[in-house]
C-alpha cells in the first residue's frame, strides 16, 4: 500500500486538495497522511485543526512554523522552519509521495525537504501564470516535483515547456472546482445561519438582500501599499449601498497592512454594514459565491470557481496577473472609481454561464488512481 502525505500550509491549501484527500482516503491502494502547518495551525488566520478533524481527516504530524510579521522576512523564516520541521516529519512518516499545492512558500519548504530526502513530489496546480512571487514559486517547485497534476491544457503545456516529461504531466483539473460541483449539486441556496454557526464581527444585516462578497490578499512584491489597496476596494464597495461580507486575509506580507486597513475602515464607519469573517467552511464560501451580487478583491477563488460557478466578479490589482480567465471576469486598477464602475457593471449582468476552464469536478479521483500506479524515477533529467 502506497503511503500518499499532503502538506497544508494554509486554509486555500485545504481547500485546493480536499476531494484528492478524500479520494485517497478511499482508495484500497493508499493510506493518506495529512501534515497540518504554516498558517493552517494559527487561530488569527483560521485554525484549520478542527476543520480538518471534523470532515474526517485525522492530523497525522503539524508542524508550527509560522512567523508572526508584515514583511518579507516573516515568509523567508517560515519557510527555513518548515524545512526544519518538515525533515523529521517526513523521516517518521516515511512516505512514497508528498502532495504539494500551487506555489505558496510553506509549499517550497514542503517540496525543498521531501526532495533532499528522496521522496517523490507530485505537484498540483502548476504550470498556472500569475503576479507576486508566487509566480517565481510555483514554476520552481515544478522542477522538484516527479509527477504533475496541472488544471488545464494550457497549464500542462507550460510544465512540458520547462523541460518535463510529457509521461509525467497528467492534466486532471483543479481539486477545488471537485468540491464546488459537490457543494452545489447538494445545496447552493444562501447559507442563512451563517451568523450562528461562523460568528465574525460587524452588522448582522439581513441575508436574503444582495450583498457583495470582499476577499482580497496583499501582494508580496507591492506589501507595504497594502493598507491604502483595501481601503480602496472598500470605498468603492461601501459606495454601492449593498451589505458586504467580507474574509481576513492570508498571512503573507502585507496581512498585517489589509488587517488594520478593514479595523480602521470600521472605525471609521462604525455603522457600515460589513460583517467579516476570520475563516469559511468550503461549502459556506462556495455557497456566498454562488449568491453574492459580485465576488470583489483579488482571490484565486473568483477566477477558479468562480468561472465554474458563473459568479460576476470584479479582479483588483496585480495578484491574478497572467491566469487564464472566464468571461465572469473584469479585470480593474487598485481604484476607488475604476473598481466602483467595474462592480456597478457586474451587478448590473447578474449571473454568468458555467465555464469549465479549470475541470469538471473530477480531479481528486484522477489523482488518487494515477498515484496508485504510476511508476516514476527518483532522478529527474530535464528533457530538451
Amino acid at each position: 500500500m502506497r503511503k500518499i502525505c499532503v502538506f497544508i500550509g494554509g486554509r486555500a491549501n485545504y481547500s485546493s486538495i480536499k476531494s484528492a484527500m478524500q479520494a485517497i482516503q478511499k482508495h484500497p491502494d493508499l493510506q493518506l497522511q495529512v501534515v497540518l502547518g504554516g498558517s493552517g495551525l494559527v487561530d488569527k488566520f483560521g485554525n484549520l485543526e478542527k476543520i480538518l478533524v471534523n470532515d474526517g481527516f485525522p492530523i497525522d504530524e503539524k508542524v508550527y512554523m509560522q512567523v508572526e510579521g508584515d514583511k518579507p522576512n516573516a515568509m523567508v523564516k517560515t519557510a527555513g522552519l518548515g524545512m526544519l520541521g518538515l525533515a523529521d516529519v517526513f523521516e517518521r512518516l516515511e512516505p512514497d509521495f508528498v502532495i504539494v499545492i500551487g506555489d505558496r512558500y510553506e509549499v517550497m519548504a514542503a517540496t525543498i525537504a521531501a526532495a533532499y530526502m528522496n521522496i517523490r513530489v507530485a505537484h498540483t496546480m502548476g504550470g498556472e501564470v500569475t503576479g507576486t512571487i508566487d509566480e517565481s514559486i510555483r514554476h520552481a517547485i515544478t522542477k522538484f516535483a516527479h509527477v504533475h497534476f496541472p488544471a488545464n491544457k494550457e497549464a500542462g503545456e507550460r510544465i512540458e515547456k520547462l523541460g518535463e516529461r510529457k509521461e509525467d504531466v497528467y492534466v486532471v483539473g483543479c481539486p477545488r472546482v471537485d468540491n464546488v460541483k459537490r457543494i452545489l449539486d447538494a445545496d447552493s441556496s444562501m447559507p442563512m445561519d451563517i451568523y450562528d454557526t461562523q460568528g465574525g464581527v460587524g452588522p448582522k444585516f439581513d441575508l436574503s438582500e444582495p450583498f457583495i462578497l470582499i476577499s482580497q490578499h496583499p501582494v508580496t512584491t507591492e506589501y507595504s501599499e497594502a493598507k491604502e489597496q483595501i481601503t480602496e476596494t472598500l470605498k468603492a464597495a461601501m459606495k454601492t449601498g449593498l451589505n458586504i461580507i467580507m474574509l481576513w486575509p492570508n498571512a503573507d506580507a502585507g496581512s498585517e497592512g489589509i488587517s488594520k486597513g478593514i479595523r480602521r475602515y470600521r472605525e471609521a464607519y462604525p455603522d457600515a454594514k460589513i460583517h467579516v469573517f476570520k475563516n469559511l467552511p468550503i461549502s459556506v464560501y462556495v455557497r456566498l459565491m454562488k449568491n453574492t451580487a459580485c465576488l470583489v478583491g483579488n482571490s484565486s477563488s473568483g477566477i477558479r470557481e468562480g468561472a465554474f460557478i458563473g459568479t460576476p466578479v470584479v479582479n483588483v490589482g496585480t495578484r491574478q496577473n497572467g491566469r487564464e480567465r472566464g468571461q465572469n471576469v473584469i479585470d480593474c486598477p487598485d481604484e476607488e472609481n475604476a473598481i466602483y464602475e467595474a462592480i456597478q457593471k457586474q451587478i448590473a449582468h447578474g449571473a454568468y454561464v458555467s465555464e469549465p476552464i479549470y475541470g469538471d469536478g473530477h480531479a481528486g479521483e484522477r489523482i488518487a488512481d494515477i498515484l496508485s500506479k504510476v511508476e516514476v524515477p527518483i532522478q529527474k533529467r530535464i528533457v530538451y
